[in-house]
Formats: C-alpha cells, sequence, structure tokens
C-alpha cells in the first residue's frame, strides 16, 4: 500500500505543473506570435530599403543596368577595341560619330583614353559590332553623308 506522504508529494507536483502549464502556454504562444510579426516587419524594412535604393538611383540619374550587346551580354569598353572596330568598318573618326550620333572629337577622346562613351552611346557602340564595311556605308549614306575614307 502506498504512503500517503508519497501520494501527496506525486499529486502536489502534477498540480503544481498544470497550474505552470497554464501560465506558461499564454506566454509562449505571444512570443511565436511576435517572433512573426518581428520576422514580416525585417522583410517588409529590407523590401522599402530595395525600393529607396532604386529610386535613388533613377533620381540622381545613375544607370540602372549596364547596357547589354546584341548577345545579351554586358557591354564593355576597351578604346582599343573601339579604334579597331572603327579600322575594321573602314570609316573616319567622323563618320564612325554620325553612326554614333557624336562628334568626332568625342570619338577621338574614346579611342585615347580622354573619356568613356555614355551607357547609350556604349549601346550603339555595341550594335555597331554586328555590322560589316557595306552596311556601315550603307547607313552613311541613308544619312546623307559623302563618302570618305579612314586615314591609314
Amino acid at each position: 500500500m502506498p504512503n500517503i506522504g508519497s501520494v501527496l508529494k506525486e499529486e502536489i507536483i502534477r498540480l503544481s505543473r498544470k497550474e505552470s502549464r497554464s501560465q506558461i502556454d499564454p506566454t509562449k504562444k505571444a512570443a511565436i506570435r511576435q517572433r512573426r510579426e518581428v520576422a514580416e516587419l525585417k522583410r517588409q524594412v529590407a523590401q522599402l530599403a530595395r525600393q529607396v535604393a532604386l529610386l535613388s538611383r533613377k533620381a540622381l540619374g545613375a544607370p540602372a543596368a549596364v547596357p547589354a550587346d546584341v548577345q545579351g551580354r554586358p557591354a564593355r569598353f576597351s578604346a582599343r577595341g573601339l579604334r579597331a572596330q572603327r579600322e575594321r568598318s573602314g570609316l573616319s573618326a567622323e563618320d564612325f560619330g554620325r553612326l554614333l550620333g557624336v562628334s568626332a572629337q568625342s570619338v577621338y577622346n574614346w579611342e585615347h583614353e580622354k573619356a568613356r562613351p555614355r551607357a547609350e552611346q556604349l549601346a550603339k557602340v555595341a550594335v555597331l559590332r554586328g555590322i560589316g564595311k557595306r552596311e556601315a556605308r550603307a547607313r552613311l549614306n541613308h544619312l546623307g553623308v559623302a563618302k570618305k575614307t579612314a586615314k591609314p
């Protein structure tokens, strides 16, 4: 037969656990709910930070992305490559500039690394990479430019 003291002790332990659970469970649920809310707020803050960065880049006039060439790769610029491209096309700096909508001095500055083309001009250079001499001449004739040859 069990001892009355041990039965009483076990009952007190059972009741105390039950009471403590009834006090702790609402606190646990509240903590879980608050963690979820904090995580959601962090996601919102990160999204808003991305939007602010995007809008500030647009407001400052910085290019949002690097222009792409004809194949969809990011366009790169090399002064030596630009000069080689112009010479392969058989165009003077003036004619090459007319195709791009810039001055001959700009083309000269780009080729001698005194300046770099802007994003929209870099995109036009990338488009011109895919044309040959005949196509370049045809475009110049379409623009109404007299034929000139590049200086060797």
